[in-house]
């Protein structure tokens, strides 16, 4: 089965929240060949302003800053032991990012780890208002999933998040919570059960933007999971992202600020496209560090699921492994295939981490 993965790791299909046993239909891998291809046409621009010269400093939210930026992480402080899963243990713990205190749902296989260490996987969660945020009561089943397959799970809490210190401020205009995930990629690296050379990242929507933005920061990260992840270019966020469901967005998502200020102060993506590549991970798709997996229904009313082909068809196009999976008639959280996805996303996990092929 992992052989036949890998045989169709250029191709494929998927996302999950609260899961059903039932599938809405049986998806195949789509190959590359097959991959729709997509042309987003952003909004007109009936005149060019040219912008003066830009300064050499790069803008915070820009993929060099990213790249730039120190994140040394720190030991992951356990404050109690939660209630045991069926094979691992489960923690309640922090670490330090920028001198917070950012809280995390941490679990442990049991038994003594493989040489070298467990393989690990940072956990990165989608939008929740950071007021009714729990860390006890979100993805649960997710992260359930994923530690009986073996691997170390960090789910971390963002700053602003329940008890994790700091002021919430969005992902999409504030760089925060993407230094919330380098940090804690720092933090998991050295755990004395963890191998700091078989590291993972799994995101959903919000955490989705996350994942690849680390991806083609850092090369620590061997392999990603997106399920239903806010993965456009700037571009595509700023004219082609429209949403239809119930979905309650944050406030960096919704343009109320941060759009009409960086147009503002920037230019259109027409008038300015340096800056606007420049805070676009798929801009750099060719640094991503390892293999990625993207996976989303076609009912998705919160985001669009051309971002995710799109996403695959330019990482390809960079000699990149990126696969596809769709579901067809499912939503946001991939419920009713939620078990197919998982499976899926926890195979990918085995082959890139563990190096499982048969």
């Amino acid at each position: 089965m992992k052989k036949l993965l890998l045989l169709l790791t250029l191709s494929c299909l998927l996302i999950g929240c609260m899961p059903q046993t039932t599938p809405i239909s049986t998806t195949t891998p789509i190959p590359p060949s097959e991959t729709p291809t997509l042309t987003f046409t952003p909004e007109p621009t009936t005149t060019f302003t040219p912008l003066p010269t830009a300064t050499p400093v790069p803008h915070p939210m820009s993929i060099i800053a990213m790249r730039n930026g120190t994140y040394p992480g720190s030991e992951i402080v356990i404050e109690r032991e939660l209630e045991r899963g069926l094979n691992y243990r489960r923690y309640y713990s922090y670490y330090l990012s920028e001198g917070y205190k950012i809280y995390a749902l941490l679990t442990i296989p049991n038994g003594e780890p493989p040489e070298g260490g467990f393989p690990a996987i940072v956990f990165n969660h989608g939008y929740i208002p950071p007021d009714v945020y729990k860390t006890t009561e979100r993805y649960i089943h997710y992260v359930d999933e994923l530690a009986k397959a073996g691997y170390v799970v960090f789910r971390i809490d963002y700053r602003g998040h329940d008890q994790s210190e700091g002021e919430p401020g969005g992902a999409y205009n504030r760089p925060g919570y993407q230094i919330d995930v380098m940090n804690a990629v720092a933090s998991i690296k050295q755990h004395p059960e963890v191998n700091p050379e078989k590291i993972g990242m799994w995101g959903h929507s919000m955490g989705g933007y996350l994942t690849l933005r680390a991806m083609v920061a850092s090369q620590d990260i061997k392999a990603g999971v997106i399920w239903a992840g806010v993965v456009a270019s700037y571009p595509d966020l700023l004219y082609n992202w429209r949403r239809t469901g119930a979905f309650t967005p944050s406030p960096s998502s919704t343009g109320r600020g941060w759009r009409d200020s960086w147009i503002a102060e920037y230019g259109t993506p027409e008038q300015n496209p340096e800056f606007w590549n420049s805070i676009s991970a798929t801009s750099y798709l060719a640094d991503l560090s390892g293999p990625i997996q993207l996976h989303h229904g076609t009912n998705d009313a919160d985001v669009p699921y051309e971002f995710s082909i799109r996403v695959a068809e330019l990482a390809r196009a960079q000699g990149k492994i990126a696969d596809l999976y769709l579901y067809n008639g499912d939503n946001h959280n991939i419920a009713s295939s939620f078990y197919t996805a998982m499976g899926r996303s926890i195979d990918f996990f085995d082959i890139y981490l563990k190096g499982e092929l048969d």
